[in-house]
Order: structure tokens, then C-alpha cells, then sequence
């Protein structure tokens, strides 16, 4: 701060010691303010706008030990120098005890080095000024981002029961079809989803989808997933009839990849789509850069479908084999979103599948025997979304 803005005090009954050391600094680019005795100068302090100030220790009336405490009690920030003609070591120690950042003796007094003394003092006070500027500032920073956190948390939290109703209910199809799901999201918001219907009395189809990235933005995509799969079911007549069973996956892929693209949400997503024909027990299915396949479980062992596609949202220009396949009478059809393979001890993708074929191929015949078959309530660090559904028959 540049010293023509700062104002210092003055109390000395020595007038021309007093004068003397005014001029001195204000040549120096100081405001002086002057007074003859403790009581003056206090009343002048009283006034503001302060930052320094320079007293005797033996002056009339109110004396320089008391003038020292008066400051202190009226500003603890404000420094202090003493002057003094007295060199008594008891007045030395009781100046400092009082607050006194240095103390000069009279008559000999070095101007010079009381300059350097005015001035490091009132740089350590703009530094103590400004470090308490600086923790105020943090503190009302901290409450406001405990505040923003605060709600950010209930929006989440808001969002997610928003998302879960969304989820779809434990599903019971005629010819002993069933359809189950479970989402543990490693935030307040999954950005995996599961939905399942059964269409025309007939078709079973479902779909898992895993969007990338984390978050509400993510979760916004599952909400969107959501609106345009049911509004094709509904008013497109998807997966209602053989023509659709045997195209849908793909037509359904095409659809999500083109709003994707054009609507430039900035999210892909992978994704596994089937259907299932419950009259015949034949399904067909597509994969979109999906992981794992899902785990196909019968009397005869477990085994992973077979399949391949690009992941939605990417490329303008793609297509998506439909492959088929037909299901046991009795069965379990295991679908993990790739959230599964981090919590699973093996290190590479191969020994995890063979790792989860194992542990399933007894333990896959529901959802609560999935679950517990991995451990899912076991974990304590979801470092991704998990998403599982199962479709059984027999079971």
C-alpha cells in the first residue's frame, strides 16, 4: 500500500522530539496526527482510520503503560512503538507485555531505523489484514460449497428415486417366463438401466444399457433410453409381431444411434438387447459393444452368447446383426453390466469370465442367488455401476 494512505499517531509531551519525528515521516510519505498526552491521543485514535502509532512511556496524566492497554483493548491488530527516555528494563518488558512491537530510547533516537520499523510493522499488519480477509474469504467459500454440495446431494438424490421408479418391477410371464433386475449404482445416479415388457402376450423383450461417464448427465441418457424405447413399443408397434421379433433388436439400435447422434448429448452407450418368443421359445438378440455376454444357464452347463457390434452413438453409419438362438425349457439368462468385472478377482477379462461361468453355473438360478453368488451386498468400494438382470424359465 503506498505510504501516503497510511496514518500514524503520534504521543509525546517532547514537542520538538515530537515535531521532529512528525516532519521526519512525513517526509517519508506519511499522514501524522500529533498529541501532547495519553488521554489526547487515545481520543484521536478513537476516531479511526489509524494503522500506527508511536508514544512516550512517561507522559502527563494518563501515562504510556496505560495508553498501551487502552490500544490493545481498543485494537489488537494495531501496532506500537515506544519511545522512551527511561531505559529500565521492567518498562521494556511491560511495553512488549502490552503489545509494543519495538521500542526506541531518547534522545538518541536513529530516524532511520524507526522508518524501517514503521514500515515493517505495517506490512506485517496487512499481512495479519490480509490473511484474515483471506480466512474469511475461505470459510464463506467452504459454507458456500458445503451449501451448493448440500444440494447438489438432495437433486441427486432426488434424481435417483426418480430413476429407480423408472426401473421396472419383478416381471411374471405365462409358460413360467420370468424377469428380474438389480441396479447398485456407485453414485447417487446410475448411468446403467434395465427395462423389460411383455408385448402381445407373446414377446419378452428386455434390454440392459450402460452410458458412459458417471453422474446426472449420464443418468439423464437411462431417462431419455427410457421415454424412446417405450414410445417405439407403443406407438411403433416394436417387438409386437414376428416381423419385429425377428428385426427389432436391430431397428431398436438404429433408432437410439440416430437421436444419439443428432441430438449431440455427448454420451455413447453399450448395450444388450433381446427378445424372447415365449410361444416358441426361440430369441433373438443384438449386441452393441456390450460386456460381458451374457451367461446362458441350462441342466447342461453355462455358456456365454456369442456376438459382437459396435457400441451406439459413436458412428453415424451402423448396423447390428441380429443373432438367434433357442432356449432350453428350463434356462437362466444371467446379463451384467461391465461394473461386474471390477469386482471380481481375477486380473484378466478371459480368467474373469471363466471365473464367473463357474461361480453362476449352480448359483444362477435368480436374481438373489446371482447376487449372492458375486458378493454384491459384500461391497464396500463400487468404483463402477452394477447392473444385473436375469431371465428364467423353469426355476
Amino acid at each position: 500500500m503506498n505510504e501516503s494512505c497510511r496514518t500514524l499517531l503520534i504521543i509525546d509531551d517532547d514537542k520538538p522530539l515530537r515535531s521532529r519525528i512528525a516532519a521526519f515521516l512525513k517526509d517519508s510519505g506519511y499522514k501524522v496526527l500529533e498529541a501532547a498526552d495519553g488521554a489526547s491521543g487515545l481520543a484521536l485514535f478513537d476516531r479511526g482510520d489509524i494503522e500506527l502509532v508511536i508514544t512516550d512511556l512517561r507522559l502527563p496524566g494518563v501515562d504510556g503503560l496505560q495508553v498501551l492497554r487502552g490500544l490493545f483493548e481498543k485494537s489488537e491488530d494495531t501496532p506500537v512503538i515506544v519511545i522512551s527516555g527511561a531505559g529500565v528494563m521492567s518498562d521494556v518488558i511491560a511495553a512488549l507485555r502490552f503489545g509494543a512491537i519495538d521500542y526506541f530510547i531518547k534522545p538518541t533516537i536513529d530516524l532511520d531505523a524507526l522508518q524501517c520499523s514503521v514500515k515493517k510493522a505495517l506490512q506485517r499488519r496487512d499481512l495479519v489484514t490480509e490473511n484474515e480477509t483471506y480466512r474469511e474469504t475461505l470459510e464463506q467459500v467452504n459454507k458456500d460449497l458445503h451449501e451448493n454440495l448440500r444440494i447438489l446431494e438432495r437433486d441427486q438424490l432426488a434424481g435417483g428415486q426418480v430413476q429407480r421408479r423408472l426401473l421396472p418391477k419383478p416381471l411374471t410371464c405365462p409358460n413360467g417366463y420370468r424377469a428380474a433386475q438389480r441396479i447398485v449404482p456407485s453414485l447417487y445416479l446410475s448411468g446403467d438401466f434395465i427395462d423389460y415388457a411383455y408385448i402381445k402376450k407373446r414377446y419378452l423383450a428386455f434390454y440392459l444399457a450402460d452410458v458412459s461417464g458417471h453422474g446426472a448427465s449420464s443418468a439423464f441418457v437411462t431417462i431419455w433410453l427410457k421415454h424412446l424405447v417405450s414410445k417405439m413399443v407403443r406407438e411403433e408397434g416394436l417387438f409386437a409381431d414376428q416381423s419385429s421379433f425377428a428385426d427389432g433388436a436391430n431397428t431398436m439400435l438404429h433408432a437410439i444411434n440416430r437421436e444419439l447422434n443428432e441430438t449431440s448429448l455427448g454420451h455413447h452407450l453399450t448395450i444388450f438387447v433381446g427378445v424372447i418368443d415365449t410361444h416358441s421359445q426361440q430369441m433373438r438378440y443384438a449386441v452393441a459393444g456390450h460386456l460381458p455376454m451374457p451367461l446362458l444357464i441350462g441342466d447342461d452347463g453355462a455358456e456365454f452368447l456369442h456376438g459382437s457390434g459396435k457400441p451406439v452413438g459413436i458412428f453415424h453409419e451402423a448396423d447390428w446383426q441380429v443373432y438367434a438362438t433357442a432356449l432350453p425349457k428350463k434356462f437362466s439368462l444371467v446379463c451384467f453390466s461391465d461394473g461386474v468385472l471390477e469386482i471380481l478377482p481375477p486380473t484378466t477379462l478371459q480368467e474373469k469370465e471363466a471365473y464367473l461361468m463357474e461361480l453362476l453355473q449352480h448359483n444362477g438360478q435368480s436374481l438373489a442367488a446371482v447376487c449372492d453368488a458375486i458378493g454384491l451386498d459384500e461391497v464396500t468400494a463400487m468404483p463402477d455401476d452394477i447392473a444385473v438382470l436375469t431371465i428364467t424359465r423353469g426355476y
